[in-house]
Order: C-alpha cells, then structure tokens, then sequence
C-alpha cells in the first residue's frame, strides 16, 4: 500500500489504528444545508473549469481560477495548506493517477487526460469532487478510460441508501471496471467528508475484508472516489511527495461526488448539472 503523510484522496490502509478512529457522524437536517452550499460551490466551480479549459493554458492558471471563484463564494479552498499541498486544485495528467501539483511550466495539451479534484470549505462544512477532462480530441482508449471512470461512480452510488454496506458500493465499483477490462488503484479510497475533508469510514472502491463493512445509515455524507488505470493497478510516488503515477506509464482516470445517505437513496451534494 502507498502509505503517504500527505494526502488528499484517502490512502487505502490494511489496518487502520484504532486511537486514531473517529466514529461516523451523522449530519443534522442544519448541517446537511450547509454541505448542500459546499457542494454546490465545488460543482459551480468543476463545471466553469471544465467549459473553459483549453490546450494552452497551464494547470496554475486552473488552480488560480479554481481559487478565485472558490472565495467569490465565501468559501475556502479545502486543499490550500491541507498537509502543505500548495494548491486549490489537484491537477493530474495522463499517468498522474492523484494529487498532481499546479504548476505554471505544466501546459495541458490536445489529447490529454485531465483529473481536475477540489474542495470547498463553506460555514464549517466540506464538499468534495473531481471530474476527468478529455482535452480536445483523446485516443479511443482514453474517452473508453474516462467513460467507464464515470460509470463506475454512478455504479457506486446507485448501491447507497440506508440499510446498504460499503462493500455495495465497492463491488459494484469493482464489476464494471473488471468488466470493461480497466484496473482499480487500490492504494487510494473515497472517505467520509463534512467537519474535517477527510472522515470515517474509508469508501473501498474493491471488495475487501480488511476493514469494517459498514452499514449505510441516513445522514452519513461519503466521498465516493472511483479511480481506475488503464493498465495496472500499481502506483508510485513522485519526490514531490504529492503526486503519485501509474508504474507502467499507463493512463489513469479519477471521478469524485460527494453523496449523502437518505433512507431512501442518495442525494449527489456536488451535482454539476444542478448549478
């Protein structure tokens, strides 16, 4: 497993220490608003950054847009200063697989494969989302990669509702990328979110018995987290200490809502196509 101090997308861990966990908070009615305006700020702000991008521009130029709008709102970037990252955004191009730090010598070219993830710290509450972006014209294998990375969010999320487990949601994940011939990373997961950007539980995106299968109850927030790989699974670490890479140079493809439990089904809190 990729065991990192600093990370923004949740490190998959075997054997999470038990001092360090925090019990499943379940959102107020009051509470739940609030994530609905931080969500909503993430999407507002996904969306804007998904229509403007063009080959040309730098991830820098991204991540101080993302910035700019962010506090427009009166919100906070989630990210800034979170462990030391330096960014509003995480940026990562075709082999970077998470965490890629914004940089003004990076210049986002036709044919790339763009993972644009961000945060928003609004009245005391996170939201949580990223978007792959097929910049101009892509390979057929990678508009397939992003198309299934999609799927298998909403593959996720259609498992939650009260009453369901966490593994719903990873196997589901799980099937349809195994089915369309695509690698889920492991050493990264989707997570709890509200009070801190990353809280209990850990959201596998593969079936595995090494943490506790959690049963879904109304008023949980999750940031379900899907991130496959073209080729295989395995990541590393670049010396930045952020930015981790496919091993074998393949491309990778991340997409990111985040979604609250209701008794009956979900509520997608960073919906772009609601803003």
């Amino acid at each position: 497993m990729n065991i990192l101090s600093n990370l923004l997308s949740q490190p998959a861990q075997n054997k999470p220490q038990k001092k360090q966990r925090r019990g499943i908070e379940i959102k107020s009615p009051r509470e739940i608003e609030i994530m609905r305006q931080s969500g909503k700020i993430v999407a507002t702000v996904l969306k804007e950054i998904s229509e403007l991008v063009k080959p040309g521009m730098t991830t820098a130029d991204l991540d101080a847009y993302a910035e700019k709008r962010i506090r427009e709102m009166d919100a906070t970037p989630s990210f800034k200063g979170y462990h030391g990252f330096p960014g509003s955004i995480c940026s990562s191009i075709n082999n970077e697989v998470v965490h890629g730090i914004p940089n003004a010598k990076k210049v986002i070219r036709t044919g790339d494969v763009l993972k644009v993830d961000t945060g928003a710290y609004y009245q005391g509450f996170h939201g949580d989302s990223c978007i792959t972006i097929a910049v101009g014209e892509v390979t057929p294998e990678a508009a397939r990669l992003i198309r299934v990375a999609e799927e298998a969010l909403f593959k996720g999320i259609e498992q939650v509702k009260a009453g369901n487990y966490l593994m719903d949601i990873a196997g589901a994940i799980e099937d349809h990328v195994k089915a369309n011939k695509f690698s889920v990373v492991q050493d990264f997961t989707g997570h709890g979110v509200g009070r801190n950007l990353h809280e209990e539980p850990s959201v596998f995106n593969f079936r595995t018995r090494e943490m506790p299968n959690v049963k879904l109850r109304a008023g949980m927030t999750l940031a379900i987290e899907p991130i496959l790989n073209a080729g295989s699974k395995y990541t590393r670490t670049l010396s930045d200490r952020w930015t981790a890479v496919t091993v074998d140079n393949s491309l990778s493809a991340q997409f990111e809502h985040t979604v609250l439990v209701t008794e009956t089904g979900y509520e997608i809190l960073t919906d772009r196509s609601q803003v």
